[in-house]
């Protein structure tokens, strides 16, 4: 698909009716600073009230008796269900595939995973360090998709400020099994200096889950903040977002991942933040502190260092309400 075609084919999707869309769920992330909701049943029906249309959120346990309840519930209520999991370990699979089958069995639609731990630009401090990390990473990689294969359940890789968006895409191109994709976050890979639309571009096509969310940033000594906003107050064209994921992915639900926290620290002018990129390019921090620049006249980024704890807990709940409702209103969610 050439680019021409692909933005045509975006913005047709935006006469998709409410039906054909289905409503924005909410993943389990979105209460990531203070709630931290645990049990899987309990989120869904708190999801429910808020009227989502589906979750995503660890099984909170494998008991056959729950899993039924599980499924049970989530087509009581006509609602969606992805399992948030981690990678397998390279030399025991077990715990892995024992949480694929119980995926399978409670009806979730996919399995949403990190491939790296933390940030890129904090984790790793030297280009060998990154290599090796990656080289393990892929392996774990591999080790999963031998049993999402066999036991047909897609799993979602996150771009989870580790991978660029081209690096993901590349991974997913070498790779090339229907039972592999991204959990397409639009946020996360400002960080990495990519261009948030471009980034959904490239990733759209492997997108069969989703973190959906609006971005703001601000200017520091190092670098630049990032801060997730709540849907239509930051920076991001969240309509054009959507239009182009469902303009290749029509089937893939879109999940609201609203974190409230202070914003994140992006180093990007000191020589460590540097250290695992060597083939980036300085177009690609002109081009994101050109943004950064155009962010000043907004609004400043939300700050919660210092409210009390039930004060921070009514934001969080508020904020992905406040998402919801223009999910609805503006997005056709």
């Amino acid at each position: 698909m050439t680019r021409r075609t692909f933005l045509a084919a975006a913005a047709a999707a935006g006469a998709l009716s409410a039906e054909a869309r289905g409503k924005m769920g909410i993943a389990v992330t979105s209460y990531l600073s203070f709630a931290r909701p645990k049990d899987t049943l309990e989120f869904l029906e708190h999801a429910n009230t808020l009227g989502a249309g589906g979750i995503q959120i660890p099984l909170s346990s494998k008991e056959p008796d729950y899993i039924r309840k599980v499924r049970t519930r989530a087509a009581q209520l006509g609602m969606y269900f992805e399992i948030i999991a981690s990678l397998p370990d390279r030399n025991d699979t077990s715990a892995f595939e024992s949480t694929v089958a119980a995926a399978k069995d409670a009806g979730a639609l996919a399995i949403r995973v990190n491939c790296l731990p933390g940030r890129r630009y904090e984790n790793f401090t030297s280009l060998s360090e990154w290599r090796a990390a990656v080289a393990g990473a892929r392996a774990r990689i591999d080790a999963a998709l031998r049993i999402v294969e066999k036991l047909q359940v897609p799993l979602a890789l996150e771009n989870h400020k580790d991978f660029t968006a081209e690096e993901m895409a590349a991974l997913m191109r070498e790779r090339s099994s229907r039972w592999l994709g991204v959990c397409l976050d639009t946020g996360n890979n400002i960080s990495l200096l990519d261009d948030p639309m471009e980034a959904v571009e490239v990733l759209a096509p492997f997108a069969i889950s989703t973190h959906i969310k609006d971005m703001s940033v601000a200017p520091y000594p190092d670098g630049f903040l990032l801060s997730e906003m709540v849907l239509g107050a930051g920076m991001l064209d969240m309509r054009r977002i959507v239009d182009t994921i469902r303009a290749v992915r029509p089937d893939t639900r879109l999940t609201l991942e609203m974190i409230t926290r202070d914003p994140l620290k992006v180093p990007c002018f000191t020589d460590a933040y540097w250290a695992t990129f060597p083939d980036r390019s300085g177009l690609a921090l002109a081009r994101t502190m050109r943004l950064v620049h155009k962010s000043q006249d907004r609004p400043p980024l939300p700050v919660l260092t210092g409210l009390a704890r039930d004060a921070q807990l009514r934001l969080e709940e508020e904020n992905v309400k406040q998402c919801l409702t223009y999910a609805r209103a503006r997005l056709n969610l």
